[in-house]
């Protein structure tokens, strides 16, 4: 058991829990520059419908301070602080430095320089006080984490007293058929879009296989509720190709 305690998976594989940082930073690096237009290929444009949900769900208002881990080149955050205006904040963070270079360079970030911090980092040891924000997001980003507890831990120390976490991310279709043809086109075609586009065949590999060893919904949410967080939902969407959680630190 205690062998087995030091591993952890990196797509189908196994590996050895100190090793995934580092081979997902090294996914992420090597995709960074076409990350946001593989977004848009693979899922035809949708995953800005899923986001909008998101922001829907979460209604962002002044003065919140929003923490967005794994943000990667800054959605969620200039999504939030357009919905939420004047006076809102929002930090940026991700474990991938050249990720955090290229949300930087899109117009957005300049727009919204005041209100906006960039900050590389570990969703599991984040480097901020306890109950410093308001809002805690991640978005296609945990199921990449070495211990998703440690960074749901993470999540809840880091929020103040009535904050709300909430999460999106690929998760499984509560109909046999329906998840046998998306992973046909998950498997057989991601990887060649990537290849193609992003002449990186192996990442999207692991991405998509990823998103096969990720918890279903119930399940994650029972993660979340053992985390410490009350009042957790979840919202399907797509048909449940992805799900979004929400909670509250009461």
């Amino acid at each position: 058991m205690a062998d087995q305690d030091k591993t952890t998976h990196f797509g189908f594989q196994t590996v050895e829990e100190d090793q995934k940082a580092g081979l997902v930073q090294g996914v992420f690096t090597r995709v960074a520059s076409r990350y946001d237009i593989m977004n848009d290929l693979m899922s035809m444009g949708i995953h800005r419908l899923w986001k909008d949900a998101m922001m829907d769900w979460l209604a962002p208002r002044a003065p919140q301070r929003l923490l967005d881990v794994a943000g990667g080149t800054g959605d969620i955050a200039f999504r939030f602080l357009a919905r939420a205006g004047a006076g809102a904040r929002a930090t940026v963070l991700d474990l991938t430095e050249s990720m955090l270079a290229e949300g930087q360079k899109r117009a957005e970030a300049e727009n919204m320089a005041h209100a906006l911090d960039w900050t590389q980092g570990d969703a599991m040891a984040l480097p901020f006080a306890d109950n410093s924000f308001d809002v805690y997001t991640i978005s296609f980003g945990i199921r990449n984490v070495t211990r998703i507890e440690d960074a749901l831990s993470e999540a809840f120390r880091v929020l103040r007293p009535g904050g709300r976490l909430m999460v999106l991310e690929f998760s499984q279709i509560p109909n046999d058929m329906l998840q046998k043809a998306y992973d046909l086109y998950s498997f057989n075609v991601i990887p060649v879009m990537g290849q193609v586009v992003a002449q990186d065949r192996d990442s999207y590999q692991y991405l998509v296989e990823s998103i096969r060893r990720f918890p279903d919904q119930d399940r994650f949410a029972a993660m979340i509720t053992a985390a410490g967080f009350g009042q957790v939902k979840y919202r399907n969407l797509s048909m449940g190709i992805a799900a979004l959680h929400s909670g509250w630190k009461l």
